[in-house]
């Protein structure tokens, strides 16, 4: 199998991450703060050492304001409904997931926000969010790359007209982290978030949202939460007032050990190597004659073949043991920007591990492929 998918998860970690996520069950098999004995005491351990590593790929300076959530999709959801909560104008990019967009459909109807989008294309993006920011305007909600052609949005963009008109940054970091660095010290926002399972290297079941000093948010949900038990609400500070119930220790070591990995190998390495092999990925795909690419960055190649859907191309692909998705990704709003809403594209993401080989086995199964 040639596994192509990895934007969406990542099907190749690093050895220690195997591991961890074994010894994590074997040893690990305890709730952290809900009980007075050593095993409950290093399950916490494990749980602040990583929600530490978060905090020191970011550099950010606090810790105890990592927040774990199932995954990204629950974060944002959790910052949106949590940050936002009265009638305002809420500013997003034009190129955002459905974890981003239906959050605002829902606070649309349910409390009267509006929003509108900023152009991710304008040759000055400083000028156009600033044009795009009304008296009105409480937040901005922006990914920072797309999951679908890779397209990235400038946080440093994004933070200084967010400080400069004191709004609410609330930033999708899902297809950026882990291919390149990001320094909250430079470039702060009232909440990151973003998945453990991508570039990350972790496995399904985590996410996260990193909350700037002072940040007031209201709960998602509400129940045990191993302190100030005899309460009816959550605690009030963080982590404990976000993180309701048991949290998945073994995802957790995954990420763990899947950020102590990128700190060994240098995100700058890991970024050159994924340019190098998403280069590799397009010259492949338009080796094709009549293939359109529409993206190509962070691992991400997006296209479709002359003549076939894109399912059609993703089944057939299959057919040769290449792994790929079709379709919409979750993400209609892009695929109105590329012209690509009516009937989907082909996306090819590539990670750390991706060989030459995989993107040579592509190449002739795209040439076979476009001969039927």
């Amino acid at each position: 199998m040639i596994y192509l998918d990895n934007a969406a998860t990542t099907n190749i970690k690093p050895p220690s991450v195997y591991k961890a996520v074994e010894r994590s069950i074997k040893t690990l098999s305890a709730n952290a703060g809900r009980g007075a004995y050593d095993l409950s005491f290093l399950c916490a351990k494990r749980i602040y050492e990583t929600r530490e590593a978060v905090a020191s790929l970011l550099n950010f300076s606090s810790p105890e304001r990592v927040v774990f959530t199932l995954n990204a999709t629950y974060a944002l959801n959790m910052a949106i409904k949590g940050l936002i909560r009265e009638r305002c104008h809420v500013l997003l990019s034009d190129i955002e997931h459905n974890s981003t967009l239906r959050p605002i459909y829902k606070l649309k109807d349910e409390i009267g926000i509006e929003f509108s989008f900023f152009n991710s294309d304008a040759e000055d993006l400083f000028k156009e969010i600033e044009r795009c920011v009304r008296p009105e305007t409480k937040a901005i909600v922006s990914t920072l790359a797309s999951n679908v052609s890779g397209k990235e949005i400038s946080l440093e963009i994004l933070s200084k007209i967010a400080a400069k008109r004191n709004l609410t940054l609330i930033v999708d970091a899902s297809q950026y982290i882990g291919h390149k660095a990001i320094d909250l010290s430079k470039t702060p926002c009232t909440a990151l978030c973003a998945p453990a399972h991508k570039a990350l290297f972790g496995i399904m079941g985590l996410g996260f949202c990193v909350l700037s000093k002072n940040t007031d948010i209201s709960t998602l949900v509400e129940g045990g939460s191993g302190n100030l038990s005899k309460t009816p609400y959550m605690p009030p500070a963080l982590p404990e007032r976000l993180e309701a119930g048991t949290l998945p220790l073994p995802a957790i070591s995954a990420l763990y050990e899947g950020i102590r990995y990128i700190e060994r190998v240098g995100i700058d390495e890991i970024a050159e190597k994924s340019k190098k092999t998403t280069g590799l990925c397009c010259d492949a795909i338009l080796s094709v004659p009549g293939n359109v690419v529409y993206g190509n960055n962070l691992g991400i190649v997006t296209f479709n073949m002359k003549g076939l859907d894109s399912e059609t191309v993703c089944s057939r692909l299959n057919d040769y043991g290449i792994c790929v998705r079709g379709g919409f990704h979750c993400a209609p709003t892009v695929h109105e920007k590329l012209g690509t809403y009516d009937f989907g594209a082909v996306r090819v993401s590539t990670s750390y591990f991706t060989k030459n080989s995989d993107v040579h086995a592509l190449a002739r199964a795209l040439k076979k492929i476009s001969k039927y």
